[in-house]
């Protein structure tokens, strides 16, 4: 007997624990690796591979083990061009990283976790390393924490916006971030400043300001309201 067809929208779930099933620095993953992960049938994962390799959003390989295609990396570029953010904020973060000395994030909120959308670096040797497309817990450190205060909108005038973490997510590692927001308040992420404990910590409440007035100037340049 033909196996059942499976309803369209557990397809689609099942095809998406695939593509969540490859985790950072994993160039590819095997039949028996994506079966593990997913707890999907092998027979199943090949059915949606399939599908997947058709809209080049996977591709095997000469070994036969599975890797993540093309058409992934398209859509990211999509999202990110789509949030108006790629002309505005790489600039914005280098000034800032260049005037405190220390690496500028801005983050925004991805399900239960929160994504590196841009990046850039700080101009010293020993700062901390992150990508942009890397995920972090939501709960721990000060992007994330920004991202959860701030979700229904502005705060309060005369609210402080800038959230400190010392050590919080790495020990050796601090933090600040304040909030971003778009049209009709929505949050459109938290720009941080981070970087070694020992060095950023005491700077912390002297860069404050800077981070909050660089926030307020995208706000503003996203058509935003601070209230």
């Amino acid at each position: 007997m033909a196996a059942a067809e499976e309803p369209g929208v557990a397809a689609v779930e099942r095809a998406l624990s695939l593509l969540a099933a490859w985790r950072e620095g994993e160039a590819a993953l095997s039949l028996a690796e994506l079966a593990a992960r997913t707890g999907l049938y092998k027979s199943t994962i090949l059915r949606l591979l399939a599908s997947l390799e058709r809209f080049r959003c996977v591709q095997r390989r000469p070994d036969g083990q599975w890797a993540l295609g093309p058409m992934l990396f398209r859509w990211g570029m999509l999202y990110q061009r789509g949030l108006r953010l790629d002309a505005i904020l790489p600039p914005a973060l280098r000034r800032l990283a260049d005037e405190s000395g220390e690496s500028a994030t801005f983050w925004v909120r991805e399900g239960g976790q929160r994504l590196c959308l841009f990046r850039a670096d700080s101009p010293r040797a020993v700062r901390d390393h992150l990508l942009p497309g890397e995920l972090l817990p939501l709960e721990q450190g000060a992007g994330g924490r920004v991202l959860l205060a701030f979700a229904a909108g502005p705060p309060p005038p005369g609210t402080d916006p800038v959230v400190v973490t010392l050590g919080e997510r790495d020990p050796d590692m601090a933090a600040l971030a304040a909030p971003v927001f778009g049209g009709g308040g929505a949050l459109a992420g938290a720009l941080a400043l981070s970087g070694p404990r020992a060095r950023l910590a005491p700077l912390a409440e002297a860069l404050k300001p800077a981070l909050a007035a660089a926030a307020a100037a995208l706000t503003r340049r996203l058509g935003g309201d601070l209230g």
